[in-house]
């Protein structure tokens, strides 16, 4: 495997791009995929039911690299992705939800990290610019290492101001081999990126590699209604019960104190509801300081109090971010189930 790659490179980059009813978003995402440096690449827009709005949007686009899937019926993210890396023809695969964007070295810089790792199946991902009307910030403050499992870098939190790690979907570039063999699961309503990553790591010749630059615009806080923004607290603690073998317990409780507390508070669970999310962190898990300080911290402080303390904070830190370069991130012993390579 070469060392190093430039966008002189042929190989053909495919970028999937999942919509529903959201043609002016889906416009700025196709746009910024056209806009890559990397030369070889083309865009499934995948349909996930019939849109006659995305399909006259669709209609509009000249460039011959723009091609589309429509799904019968709508059938969520999951599924709309895996129809779509049914129909890439290139070798690899970027997605890219319709309401982000990315930068334009993008693929450039992922596809240079990919191939400068040993392993089978490598994975990139990237920080990214979380932008909302309020602000626009880097994510995640901590680049992805190999010193922590992914699961730890994910939901364990270093601080009060620490939003936790991050891999979101439109980051995320991956042979198409990879995702034939490890799909998304379909019907996974939230929690979609979190769930790939952790199901895809465990196996063995998988390494996950990011790149510090942030090379996706994130839209987040825009008042949009958004499935990662519900109250729905018993989807989100089945769903980690469920990737609980896939995790050390310090992750499990972590996640709780965050995303199952949080989400019962805004859904206004009642005392058995928030009795269960009690008895899984202390139980199922393995609590720590952080971790409970952050259950308290979700549980108990009003949100607005809360965010002021975190803004306040972070405005005390000067930290750089963004900065240009690779960091390595993934590295793991040998793991429970082995996957092949079928060519070379």
């Amino acid at each position: 495997m070469p060392d190093s790659t430039t966008s002189a490179d042929r190989t053909l980059v495919s970028a999937v791009i999942p919509t529903r009813g959201r043609p002016k978003l889906l416009a700025c995402a196709v746009r910024s995929v056209l806009r890559q440096t990397w030369a070889f690449l083309e865009v499934i827009v995948v349909l996930d039911g019939p849109d006659a709005a995305a399909e006259a949007y669709l209609a509009s686009v000249a460039d011959p690299r723009v091609r589309s899937v429509t799904l019968p019926e709508a059938a969520g993210g999951c599924a709309a992705r895996n129809a779509g890396v049914r129909a890439a023809r290139g070798e690899w695969i970027a997605f890219l939800d319709d309401d982000d964007e990315w930068m334009p070295d993008k693929i450039d810089l992922q596809m240079r990290a990919v191939r400068t790792s040993r392993a089978w199946f490598p994975v990139a991902t990237s920080r990214v610019i979380a932008r909302s009307p309020r602000s626009s910030r880097v994510l995640p403050p901590r680049v992805y290492e190999g010193s922590q499992p992914v699961g730890d870098y994910l939901f364990c939190r270093e601080g009060l101001t620490d939003s936790g790690g991050l891999m979101q979907t439109s980051t995320l570039l991956a042979s198409r081999e990879l995702l034939l063999a490890v799909p998304f699961r379909p019907g996974l309503r939230m929690h979609q990126d979190w769930d790939w990553i952790l199901r895809v790591t465990a196996y063995e010749g998988v390494e996950v590699r990011m790149v510090a630059k942030p090379l996706t615009v994130w839209r987040v806080e825009d008042q949009r209604a958004t499935v990662s923004r519900s109250a729905d607290w018993r989807f989100s603690l089945e769903w980690i019960r469920g990737m609980r073998r896939l995790i050390s317990g310090r992750a499990f409780s972590s996640f709780v104190a965050v995303q199952c507390v949080w989400r019962a508070r805004m859904g206004h669970a009642g005392p058995l509801g928030r009795l269960s999310i009690l008895r899984a962190f202390l139980f199922e898990g393995r609590p720590q300081l952080r971790s409970s300080a952050h259950f308290f911290l979700f549980g108990v402080v009003p949100e607005r109090l809360r965010k002021e303390l975190r803004d306040a904070l972070r405005s005390r830190s000067h930290a750089g971010e963004g900065a240009d370069g690779l960091a390595l991130t993934y590295s793991r012993g040998p793991a429970r189930w082995p996957l092949r390579k079928t060519s070379f």
